[in-house]
């Protein structure tokens, strides 16, 4: 089996990447740059097959697409630069919303299965209850609404399909909120963290896994996927990494969104309803506090 990722510049690309050659399945990456170099580390994935691609060039999708022909495509690359986007609508919506169409019309020309990774933020964020696979959309941004619209592109054109929403990430190879939290540590004893926003973090090793298990059956539909245990606070897990890192001396203040003031409205609510993994026969992410450990174990932080 052959399986095509883009995006293996990113967080959750790269891990893919790493999955599948752990497993001796043939994985083909692709991104924007020219080569590997400079976008992983020295890890199984940069001596797997790359390609160059630009998702947003429907010709060059297409071509290279129907030249590798793969088995399945996991579309990792993605617009994922929340404020930004409110600067950017035209070029964030090219490629979450056109690059994921042009990957889908391909998919369904080739009959393959396509894997398509959407976001909390497809919803308003309102209420307390877990959101459901099947809840209505509405984004509240640029970001959603494109990742919606792509969301959307997906259903139109591929009937093999894999849609999974995830949240909060965090992954070796890239910035995430942790990385951030860890260096901020270094050069603060003062940290203002928001603590009216509730989800749950997913971590790529853990998704990648996941991933893989999915992409190899016919279990196609729309999942919610983060790692299990208890809802928390951007607040909370800003303790928790440093409890878990053995970070002293950083005092962190619970503050809301509206006094952190962001450019772009996040989902106060990203509670996720997760069962539908196991529903449908997978196995589950491990709980968010073991994945913290353990990435912290992988970051050299303990």
């Amino acid at each position: 089996m052959k399986i095509f990722v883009t995006g293996v510049g990113g967080q959750l690309g790269h891990d893919v990447m790493n999955e599948l050659n752990a497993r001796s399945i043939e994985g083909v990456g692709s991104d924007i740059a020219e080569n590997y170099a400079g976008i992983a580390d020295g890890s199984a994935v940069t001596r797997m097959p790359y390609v160059r691609m630009d998702i947003t060039d429907g010709e060059e999708v297409r071509k290279t697409l129907m030249e590798i022909r793969p088995d399945a495509i996991v579309h990792c690359a993605a617009w994922t630069a929340v404020d930004k986007a409110e600067e950017c609508p035209d070029v964030c919506r090219k490629v979450n919303a056109g690059g994921t169409e042009n990957i889908a019309r391909v998919a369904e020309e080739l009959d393959i299965p396509m894997m398509y990774f959407s976001t909390d933020y497809v919803f308003d964020g309102n209420g307390t209850r877990p959101w459901e696979p099947d809840d209505e959309r509405h984004p509240l941004g640029v970001y959603g609404e494109t990742k919606a619209e792509g969301e959307l592109a997906v259903l139109a054109h591929v009937h093999k399909f894999f849609i999974l929403r995830i949240a909060w990430v965090f992954g070796i190879n890239g910035k995430n909120f942790i990385k951030t939290m860890l260096n901020l540590s270094e050069t603060h004893d003062q940290l203002r963290v928001v603590s009216d926003q509730i989800g749950t973090p997913t971590y790529t090793i853990d998704l990648a896994r996941l991933v893989v298990d999915m992409i190899v059956t016919d279990r196609y539909g729309i999942y919610h996927v983060t790692n299990e245990g208890p809802y928390i606070s951007w607040y909370e897990l800003t303790l928790a990494i440093f409890e878990e890192a053995g970070v002293k001396g950083v005092t962190v203040t619970p503050v809301t969104s509206e006094e952190y003031g962001a450019a772009a409205k996040r989902p106060y609510n990203s509670r996720m309803n997760r069962s539908k993994i196991v529903e449908n026969g997978f196995q589950p992410l491990p709980e968010w506090r073991d994945a913290l450990r353990r990435y912290l174990k992988a970051l050299g932080r303990v």
